[in-house]
């Protein structure tokens, strides 16, 4: 099991800081994270909140009340006690996910500290090895939409892949301009996103335009009712899910068994229960692969690093931060991105 590799380093931490984020982004939105630093033994391991509520990043930097995490652990003790703590000093998250979000900070800064005071690295750890990871870009399209940010990308670079949101306003002659390039890997529907800025909820004219016009792409998170099931009958192993897979018990609470996951590592809250779902899903033939949310800082070198690991030729929603830029200037890394040549702790850059 892959977490038996690492629940027992042990690691000291002497003092912890935060720091505040903020970017604006080329889906039209200003993006705020946390960094969180566990500082000891000479080491510091970060780790990033991203938490979707600029509201909660404020509060957490004004409030003077400290988490108690310094002291002395392994990893699985330190997971322990951080699970036990309120990271939101006694207010509720707009979305229950967000805890999530803020354990998975300062657990996966614990895990980069406690490899770094070992002097050693996630991938000798694991015994595994780093390879260069296959990308794709997801980006929203204009307003109304055209396809034409796709095809402005693809002259830019003739070899970029895309994963791309669809909504109600995508017509067939927009599906056939975008299907034409042979670029799209991923098209998601966002209809497992309830009371957020990026609700899709299901249409069935759309989703029928979708499966009949991408014969060959992965399709997420679409909304199953009476009306859509049907539609995806046959299609069952395109399906990807992304936003309701948390842990090994909801993978298994999907409608089917899938043939295709996407991971986000601060969903599942605890290194835990990320690699117990990796484990799962290796033993099972599920294929996997990464997804980003607008990290600013140290999370996207962890969806680097664990996309490196395990699944490093799938269609890994995780480009360079530089693709998340209003107006990206300047020359952009490629697909596959190699591995530095140096590592250590959890991060991969």
């Amino acid at each position: 099991m892959l977490y038996d590799h690492v629940s027992g380093l042990e690691l000291e931490i002497e003092a912890y800081d935060l720091e505040w984020r903020e970017r604006d982004t080329s889906s039209g939105f200003t993006r705020a994270t946390t960094t969180v630093s566990l500082h000891g033994d000479g080491e510091t391991g970060r780790g990033e909140d991203v938490t979707y509520d600029n509201d909660a990043h404020e509060a957490l930097h004004t409030s003077a009340e400290e988490f108690p995490v310094t002291g002395e652990y392994t990893l699985d003790e330190f997971s322990s006690q951080v699970s036990e703590i309120d990271l939101f000093h006694g207010t509720e998250p707009n979305q229950s996910i967000f805890r999530n979000y803020r354990q998975w900070a300062f657990e996966s800064a614990a895990l980069d500290l406690a490899l770094k005071q070992a002097d050693t690295d996630l991938a000798d750890r694991l015994g595994r090895t780093y390879d260069p990871v296959r990308f794709v870009v997801s980006t929203r399209l204009e307003e109304p939409p055209t396809g034409d940010r796709v095809l402005d990308w693809l002259d830019r670079n003739p070899e970029l892949e895309f994963k791309l949101d669809p909504t109600s306003e995508w017509t067939i002659d927009v599906i056939e301009r975008l299907a034409a390039t042979d670029a799209v890997r991923t098209l998601d529907l966002k209809g497992q996103y309830h009371g957020t800025t990026v609700d899709q909820p299901a249409d069935p004219e759309l989703y029928e335009r979708v499966i009949e016009g991408f014969p060959e792409a992965l399709i997420e998170d679409p909304e199953l009712n009476e009306e859509t099931r049907p539609l995806f009958e046959g299609h069952e192993a395109r399906v990807t899910w992304d936003y309701p897979i948390r842990g090994i018990e909801t993978v298994e609470d999907l409608p089917w068994e899938p043939e295709w996951l996407n991971i986000k590592p601060s969903r599942f809250g605890s290194i835990q229960s990320l690699f117990d779902t990796i484990d799962y899903c290796r033993n099972r033939e599920i294929q996997l692969f990464g997804g980003g949310q607008f990290e600013l800082d140290v999370g996207r070198e962890h969806i680097h690093a664990l996309a490196s690991l395990f699944y490093p030729d799938a269609p890994n929603d995780v480009a360079p931060k530089a693709y998340n830029d209003p107006d990206p200037s300047g020359e952009l890394p490629a697909s596959p991105l190699s591995p530095p040549e140096t590592t250590v702790g959890l991060s991969w850059g």
